[in-house]
Parts: structure tokens; sequence; C-alpha cells
């Protein structure tokens, strides 16, 4: 049976999008899943093309625009917009050192501007909740459970008073902190080193927790937090796993709390407190401001905050315009 000439482009795209997978496949060891979703959007990209008697090999930059224009016009977010475009670049990159067609026509194409996820906060009442909850258990908890809780309530206020990554704080030397001592040096990403203050709760925290290590079989570990994992240390999963036990002791909802979201905290409540930027900089370890320039909504809402509240104009009415 003959094939009819307007389904020549759709079975030609069907076998350079085969082709393309293989390659994925033998040559870059893609996974199954990263094999599915790129020939979900390429089978999808085809098939626009398809419907408009246009072959995915002779398509110009101006064609793929077009795609992407319908793609954003069913209400795709920025990000899957610009994984389609990655796709579609990938392919016609493929069909071009394959001789299959003489340029990338979706090189040039710029993907969609996404905009930046603002961070995950805590209000500073709900740390508050958290951090009692994790003294009442520390100061109640006996026996076995007595270091773990105090371990926790160390890690939290640590956590809160420096804003350190949680791969910085589980890995904390047994060292880093000696009696009377009220900064930590930290060594952070790329081997930079930090020191960042500790607040009067950190400290008293600390030192309660080191006094009840003391007795414990891992009291001589080279670890400030130690455990049986394989890094010798606790481990970034453990801590994340008993901040959600105590957001239930605490009464708050566990799902969105993670070490992540209290280092968040810790910026965002500085800046709305009048700190600097460059100092929040200095103590979250960043080493471009442009990083931690994601916390300037905080900043902005406090100078409009300031502006409403003691600029002598703001709260006056709008006159009517003169007329002559």
């Amino acid at each position: 049976m003959a094939v009819r000439d307007d389904a020549r482009p759709q079975i030609e795209a069907r076998g350079d999008i085969e082709l393309f997978l293989e390659m994925l496949s033998a040559e870059r060891g893609a996974a199954p899943n990263t094999l599915a979703a790129y020939a979900r959007d390429l089978s999808e990209f085809a098939a626009f093309f398809a419907k408009r008697g246009v072959p995915c090999r002779t398509a110009r930059a101006s064609d793929i625009r077009e795609f992407l224009h319908d793609v954003a016009a069913r209400g795709l977010t920025a990000s899957s917009q610009a994984r389609k475009l990655s796709a579609v670049r990938q392919f016609y990159k493929f069909l071009h050192a394959e001789d299959l067609r003489p340029d990338n026509p979706a090189a040039a194409i710029d993907s969609p501007k996404q905009q930046r996820p603002l961070p995950k906060i805590m209000s500073v009442g709900d740390v508050d909740r958290l951090l009692e909850a994790a003294r009442d258990w520390a100061g109640g908890a006996g026996g076995a459970e007595r270091l773990r809780a105090l371990r926790t309530h160390a890690l939290l206020e640590v956590l809160y008073a420096t804003g350190l990554r949680v791969s910085e704080l589980v890995a904390l030397p047994g060292d880093v902190v000696r009696t009377g001592q009220r900064v930590l040096l930290v060594t952070g990403k790329g081997g930079r080193e930090r020191m960042v203050p500790l607040t009067n709760p950190a400290c008293q925290a600390l030192a309660s927790y080191r006094e009840g290590l003391k007795s414990s079989p891992a009291g001589d570990s080279p670890w400030l937090f130690p455990s049986r994992a394989k890094q010798g240390h606790l481990t970034r999963q453990r801590f994340a796993q008993e901040l959600k036990n105590l957001a239930l002791r605490a009464g708050l909802n566990p799902k969105p709390l993670s070490p992540h979201v209290l280092r968040h905290a810790f910026a965002s409540h500085l800046l709305e407190r009048g700190a600097d930027l460059r100092a929040v900089q200095q103590l979250l370890g960043h080493a471009d401001i442009s990083t931690t320039q994601i916390y300037t909504h905080v900043l902005e809402e406090r100078l409009r905050n300031l502006v409403q509240e003691h600029h002598p104009l703001a709260g006056a009415k709008l006159e009517p315009p003169l007329t002559g």
C-alpha cells in the first residue's frame, strides 16, 4: 500500500525521533525516564508540524517559535516551555551532526525567562514555637532519648543562629567550638572559610549537648554530631527527619519544613530587621551577591512599609487636577 504524500513528513519525523532516542540511550546512557520525557516532548513537537504540513527536517526558526507560542498559549509554565525547547535543540543538533539537515534552527532561540521562585520561609512565631518545642523536649527527656533531644535542640539553635547550609552543619568538627567561644569558623563551598557568630541560646544548647555527649560511646568522635552512619556524622536526611518530628511536637505542619527553610528564615528575618544585604551574603557564604538577592523581596516590603509609615504624604488623598 502506497504511503500518502501528506503522511511522509510524519513518518519521517517518527523515524528521526527514534534514531535520536537510540543515540541518547546508546551513547549517553540516558535513563528510561529521560528517554520517555524526550519522546513525549518531541512527539508533541512533530504532531504540531504535521498538522501544518511542515516537515521537521525543513522547519525554520520561525516555525519553532510558533510551536513555543502555542505551548505558552496553553498555559504551560516557563520551566515546561524551556524543557521542550531544550529537547528540540538537542534533536536538531543530532540531525545536523548526522547530516540530515544543514543547521540547527533552534540554536539561536532564547529560552523563556523563568522567574526565580521565592524561598519558602517560616514566620518568627513558627520558629519560636519550634525552638520552644526543642527546649521542652531537651529539658524533659531522660535515658537514651536525652542525648537525641539535646542534639536536636543544639542543631536547631545553631542553624537558626548562623544560617549554615545543612551539609556544613552536620559535618562540623568536634573542636569547632571551645569553651567561651562565641563564633564558628566554617569551611563552605569551594573551601572558602567564614566566621559566623553564635547567639546565647545556641551557645547554651551546644554546651548542654556537649556535656551529654561526654558520657556517650561517641564522646571521642572527631565530629560534633557523631552517628553510626558511614560518614561518621549525622546525615542531612536524618536531621531533616528530626525536624519534621519536632514540628509535630510543636503543632506545626511538618511537610514544608526542612533545614533549608530554616536557613531561608535566618536570612529573611535578619533583613526584615534591617540587616545589610552584604552582611547576610557573608553569613550565608554566598560567593556572589546575586545569589543573596533572592531575598530582596523582603527588603522591598520593608522599604514600602517604611515609606507608608513615615513619609508625610503617604496617606494624603489625591486632589482633583486644577482646570484652567
